[in-house]
């Protein structure tokens, strides 16, 4: 498959040049299961799990016989907290629970790629050639945004290098916007957001996800000798 060029656009909106994305990620896959199970993973991993109920044990009192075993003509009982009783125990009830579980590296990766190659499938991806604000004003990001013709409820990502304080505040306050660096991004924040935008130096944090181990290594290396 040919590499996938796309436009990069300036914040004026204006189309400043071309860029071919690293064939190797931008390839057209879509693997809709790998996708799934990244999604549901993620939503697993943010469930707290708190629920929680207390057993015959548990619950306060209930230490007194009510009456004596037999002669009484009623059912024999040992304790009030029985969870026959009001005020009683949960029979089988709901526990705290870590619901977390992680992935195969391999499907994860696939499902990154996957929903990357999703929105540029859709035409919903937007290069920038960087976001730099002149402060954390929101009309500033807004202007932004429409200069690249985004209109207001549109939910869009966009993808930096590095957190710009600027921008950061300047977006935070623009509904359905949000803002995160490339290299954090997961599969449920680019699918649950319709426009991607995303800096050229941003992409450098995309490929960087993807690169071998050894690779990886080298450069933390190489920045620790620095």
């Amino acid at each position: 498959m040919e590499a996938i060029t796309l436009p990069i656009y300036s914040i004026e909106g204006i189309e400043t040049g071309t860029i071919k994305l690293d064939g190797k990620i931008f390839d057209g896959t879509v693997n809709k299961e790998a996708i799934y199970q990244a999604v549901v993973a993620y939503r697993a991993n943010h469930r707290k799990g708190l629920a929680a109920t207390k057993t015959r044990g548990e619950v306060s009192g209930g230490g007194r016989k009510p009456w004596k075993q037999k002669g009484t003509g009623r059912a024999r009982v040992g304790s009030t907290r029985s969870p026959l009783w009001r005020h009683g125990g949960v029979v089988f009830g709901p526990h705290p629970k870590d619901f977390s579980y992680n992935l195969p590296q391999k499907i994860r990766a696939l499902a990154l790629k996957s929903s990357l190659n999703a929105k540029v499938k859709e035409n919903n991806f937007l290069v920038l050639e960087d976001l730099k604000l002149a402060g954390p004003k929101t009309k500033d990001a807004a202007k932004v945004l429409t200069n690249l013709k985004l209109g207001p409820g549109v939910k869009t990502l966009v993808l930096l290098e590095k957190m710009d304080k600027f921008a950061n505040m300047a977006i935070r306050n623009i509904a359905c916007v949000d803002v995160a660096q490339a290299k954090d991004a997961n599969v449920y924040e680019i699918m649950s957001h319709k426009k991607l935008i995303i800096t050229k130096n941003g992409l450098n944090g995309i490929y960087s996800r993807f690169a071998p181990p050894a690779a990886k290594a080298a450069k933390l290396g190489t920045g620790a000798q620095k």
